[in-house]
């Protein structure tokens, strides 16, 4: 690429803190990206998802959920995952509850497309009474009695207690119970088109911008606190170190294992339209 071109590259993550730690490098200028200049687009998961199925975005956040409906526009990037090593969405209730008692109560879910509620139907099954509502509203509604039960994701695993709220699964330990492997609940996929070389390049690229936010925690985590929604700056630094660490980097043997196998199970249990041939590029 002649160095004196500039390609846009729309990049569509969510605003929450581990997605902003994990970009910062790329939002301030940190990295030479030799000719790219990336414009950054903040929006919720599920419309990330929604935008995908129309092949929008040049480089976006998606929940692995929905990579089983854009595998043939997107690649998986092998930088950028945000795992549930034990911990991950839950459900919460007003009233203590056992996970029995969900069954038949409708559940407010964050997307029909996000791996929370993939997740949700393996432990729960098939044709669950939900609604939809973007994610940051579900912690409220419970609180207030509007949804009997709510799936949380993002900072709201942390703080459904000053709520007052219960846990009644934590889906991320649930399936690590079933399987032995971390939750993979979203990654980072670019679009095929844009050729191997583009390709490549933006994938060395955001593993840069991991490495660098890694490397320079401090900074970047003042940077991630403005999206933390109100957190305690210590829970945000630990909500940021659950899903931006070595999983991050790069999903590794065991993160990879997990990808295929939640795809698999998906797909066995008629959850995805088919099963996914997964490949990682960076």
């Amino acid at each position: 690429m002649n160095k004196t071109a500039v390609l846009t590259v729309r990049v569509g993550h969510s605003p929450d803190s581990d997605d902003a730690f994990m970009f910062y490098a790329l939002t301030h200028d940190k990295l030479d990206t030799d000719g790219l200049r990336f414009v950054h687009q903040l929006e919720d998961i599920e419309t990330l998802n929604r935008r995908a199925l129309r092949g929008e975005l040049e480089v976006s956040a998606v929940s692995i959920h929905a990579f089983a409906h854009l595998a043939d526009t997107y690649a998986l990037l092998a930088s950028g995952s945000s795992m549930g090593d034990r911990y991950g969405p839950t459900v919460i209730t007003r009233q203590p509850m056992a996970l029995e008692d969900l069954k038949g109560r409708t559940i407010a879910i964050p997307g029909r497309l996000t791996t929370a509620y993939l997740a949700l139907q393996l432990c729960l099954g098939k044709d669950l009474p939900v609604t939809v509502m973007p994610f940051d509203q579900i912690l409220l509604a419970v609180a207030e009695g509007r949804a009997e039960a709510g799936l949380v994701i993002h900072e709201g695993q942390l703080s459904y207690g000053d709520q007052g709220l219960h846990k009644v699964v934590d889906l991320g330990q649930w399936w690590f119970e079933q399987t032995g492997l971390p939750l993979p609940l979203g990654g980072n996929v670019v679009r095929k088109d844009l050729g191997d070389d583009l390709v490549r390049k933006i994938a060395g690229l955001l593993k840069q911008s991991i490495l660098y936010a890694l490397g320079h925690r401090e900074e970047a985590l003042a940077y991630a606190l403005q999206y933390a929604r109100d957190l305690d700056p210590a829970l945000a630094d630990r909500f940021v170190g659950m899903y931006v660490n070595e999983w991050t980097v790069d999903y590794g043997p065991k993160g990879r294992e997990a990808v295929r196998t939640l795809l698999a199970r998906a797909a066995d249990s008629g959850l995805i339209p088919a099963p996914v041939d997964v490949q990682f590029v960076g």
